[in-house]
């Protein structure tokens, strides 16, 4: 599974990676995660605002940090 955290790298960038980590190390997963940085790869998702959550090129969040129970809920209908 691919996870990407789309943002500048501000500290809700670094905290939806945390939160997402912990739901991947919880449910076993085997994930890569990317940071993308570039306001041109980040707007090619479509995305307008930041923190933005993509797996597996779906954007599944943006503009905010989802819960940990969305994104388990999220992650485990993707595997």
């Amino acid at each position: 599974m691919e996870i990407k955290i789309l943002g500048g790298g501000c500290p809700k960038c670094e905290r939806l990676q945390a939160v997402t980590q912990d739901v991947v190390n919880e449910l076993g997963i085997d994930a890569t995660f990317i940071k993308v940085k570039s306001m041109p790869e980040i707007m090619a998702y479509d995305v307008m605002t930041t923190p933005a959550l993509v797996v597996d090129e779906k954007v599944l969040s943006s503009g905010r940090i989802p819960s940990h129970e969305e994104i388990r809920t999220w992650l485990q209908d993707m595997v």
